[in-house]
């Protein structure tokens, strides 16, 4: 039926018989003008993947510090030391909200923060003792491997160096932040004083090759072009296959309110609805049979789109978000329960299910 449907879409014929699909059906698709067609044929190969279940983690967002020393065009989070509304939180006290996030059901803690200029290594090495010791159960998520190379430049340890003693002090596994958009072109548009698209790939590689998996994400809907996107997912496709170590990828809707982007009118107006779609869409079939899942971020979408885009290819809904910040600074609602998250997918007819953060089921509903 499927075959029928697609014409003369060769890309499409190819990802319908489970190939693996090239850098120019990537461009093709990007270009293909029937989302109904892509999204059948994404939510097909979904299917085949994971079958109808969809899943979601409780998870509490941690930011321990806005201070960064970058000043990225595309964020609206960050804070220059010495700011009125500057913070950082003592290890003692992010163990405080932790402890409360256990209480709401958390089985995961998010930690991620800014490019905190003098904190040292050890900081960040109390933070997870202190937590691993209090919250054995807790999966400790944290740092993204932008966060870990700006460390190791800071400190002059290697970035083997500090994810190993990290990995001593309880990190369980990383988030997938800071990944943006891999291409230079498109990169040095949209963050500044951050790492290089390859030297995030090259530290997660060194985490995946440690034992520590980690999530991957993808900003889009500002100012790249179809050629970046492309680019970014088949470069997480070839590291996967050395390494195995991505849970998910989680395309990120870029939010304009409060931006650099949005300041300089580079962008002025978020990207479709219809671009939300095809990007997931296009992000499922491009790493059909190389990466599992597909998170869909409620928390960017908004929950009624969200619930489209599970319809497009998408398998999860992320997490709870309790605590988030980094929307929530663009303007974005973040906090929802499991309960809700459960509703949402009942809502179009799915079967949910709460996971723990290496998507193990916990709980069907």
């Amino acid at each position: 039926m499927l075959e029928q449907l697609v014409g003369d879409s060769q890309a499409l014929d190819r990802a319908i018989a489970g190939e693996e699909l090239s850098y120019n059906d990537g461009l093709e698709l990007m270009n293909y003008d029937n989302q109904h067609i892509l999204a059948a044929v994404a939510d097909n190969a979904r299917k085949k993947l994971v079958g109808d279940t969809v899943t979601f983690a409780a998870s509490y967002y941690m930011n321990y510090t806005n201070v960064c020393a970058a000043s990225c065009q595309m964020c609206a989070f960050y804070r220059k030391e010495g700011a009125d509304d500057a913070y950082t939180l003592t290890p003692q006290e992010i163990e405080q909200r932790v402890g409360i996030a256990e209480q709401m059901g958390a089985t995961e803690v998010h930690i991620v923060g800014g490019f905190h200029p003098t904190l040292p290594l050890e900081y960040y090495e109390d933070m997870m003792k202190v937590i691993k010791k209090n919250h054995p159960k807790l999966n400790i998520k944290a740092l993204t491997a932008a966060e870990i190379y700006f460390l190791s430049k800071l400190t002059k340890n290697s970035t083997k160096e500090i994810l190993s003693r990290l990995k001593d002090a309880g990190l369980d596994s990383m988030p997938g932040g800071g990944a943006e958009l891999f291409h230079p072109e498109i990169r040095d548009k949209i963050v500044r004083g951050k790492c290089t698209g390859q030297q995030w790939l090259d530290v997660i590689e060194e985490a995946h090759n440690m034992g520590i998996q980690s999530n991957v994400t993808m900003l889009y809907g500002h100012i790249e072009k179809p050629e970046h996107i492309i680019d970014h997912l088949i470069k997480i496709r070839e590291l996967q296959k050395k390494t195995n170590g991505f849970i998910t990828l989680i395309p990120l809707k870029f939010s304009l309110d409060n931006t650099e982007l949005e300041q300089q009118h580079l962008v002025n107006n978020e990207c479709s609805s219809l671009y939300d779609l095809k990007i997931i869409a296009l992000s499922r079939l491009m790493l059909a049979n190389v990466v599992n899942n597909i998170s869909v971020y409620w928390v960017a979408y908004g929950k009624k789109l969200a619930q489209v885009a599970l319809s497009n290819g998408g398998s999860d809904l992320v997490g709870t978000a309790f605590s988030e910040e980094i929307y929530r600074a663009a303007g974005k609602p973040t906090a929802s329960s499991v309960e809700e998250l459960a509703t949402m997918v009942k809502e179009i007819g799915r079967s949910p299910a709460q996971r723990n953060t290496h998507f193990g089921i916990l709980k069907q509903f």
